[in-house]
């Protein structure tokens, strides 16, 4: 089957879904990015789909982003690429899912990218021990502060309903302002929310006398859990709930049937611990975690001149950021 690309009256979400291997190439993911306003392009091929988001830009050119697929093949990138000349894009950027030591850019017209959307690092931790053995392998100061916040009086639920969203959202967003953090407003997070919760998208809470001191909103996507947004209280922070929460976390992946956990972001092994990530790349690696490098992030350029001009604008605007 060549590449096509498949329009808004013939789109098969079970197929795709089929198709895809990561929540953000989910059917459900796509209808979320369209409430939005934005335009979505779904192209399919015999083994996959890619699902792509195209971004403005003035005069009427896009840039296109394909987060988390597979790594595209030599058909697709070249199928896509007289697409895009067809189509005013200036490039396409892929973030695939796969681990850097397996994958072959050979032939991909695929170009290293100056500004990638993901970190190059996550940390994953294999699901398919016991929970006795898993905890067993946590680091003994992270298995302390699970038995402190059990001992003290922390609880934690699944709530993944309206009500443990708001909760959820309250503390994610306190989160932000807190470590001056800009991340996508209520509005974009509500909308994630509605189109994943029925089966992609769970909230877990860890409570305090019925106070929410820390919660997450995890996704499960074939058989793997990912945690993907986080906030805390700046309450009771001595009650270690963020501790608990994790475990509990990791208990809710084994239960949905998860093989694996992907915590979403790290630094590298043998990170800088005065970095502004450290802290959070510690507290993941306290759960025994293997540190796993992705490929990266890689710019199909379909309009070299128009993307130098882009990329220095880019640059400008940086710059004018850190001001």
């Amino acid at each position: 089957m060549a590449p096509i690309i498949i329009n808004e009256n013939s789109v098969n979400g079970e197929l795709i879904n089929k198709l895809a291997h990561h929540p953000l190439q989910s059917y459900e993911w796509g209808v979320a990015r369209e409430k939005m306003g934005i335009e979505v392009v779904r192209i399919q091929d015999k083994n996959n789909s890619y699902q792509m988001t195209l971004h403005p830009l003035p005069l009427g050119y896009k840039v296109g982003y394909v987060p988390r697929s597979k790594l595209p093949s030599q058909e697709i990138t070249k199928f896509l690429y007289e697409w895009g000349k067809k189509n005013k894009i200036l490039f396409i950027k892929f973030e695939p899912y796969e681990e850097r030591s397996k994958i072959n850019l050979k032939n991909l017209r695929l170009t290293s990218s100056n500004h990638p959307l993901f970190p190059e690092w996550t940390q994953v931790l294999d699901l398919n021990k016991p929970e006795e053995e898993l905890l067993k392998s946590f680091h003994s100061k992270t298995r302390y502060n699970i038995r402190l916040a059990e001992k003290k009086g922390v609880t934690v639920k699944e709530l993944s309903n309206n009500k443990g969203f708001e909760d959820f959202s309250k503390l994610y967003f306190e989160t932000c302002k807190r470590q001056k953090y800009l991340g996508h407003n209520y509005k974009y997070h509500k909308t994630i929310w509605d189109s994943l919760k029925k089966d992609i998208s769970h909230i877990l809470i860890a409570y305090y006398k019925d106070a929410p001191l820390a919660a997450y909103e995890l996704f499960y996507f074939k058989d793997v859990l990912y945690y993907v947004y986080g906030g805390t209280s700046s309450q009771n922070r001595n009650l270690m709930a963020s501790n608990l929460l994790m475990w509990e976390a990791i208990k809710l992946g084994k239960k949905l049937g998860a093989k694996k956990f992907d915590m979403w972001g790290s630094l590298p092994p043998g990170y800088d611990q005065s970095h502004s990530w450290s802290g959070f790349t510690r507290f993941k690696e306290g759960y025994c975690t293997e540190f796993v490098e992705m490929i990266g992030s890689y710019d199909l350029i379909i309009n070299p001149i128009l993307f130098g001009l882009y990329n220095l604008a880019y640059k400008i605007r940086e710059v004018i950021l850190k001001k």
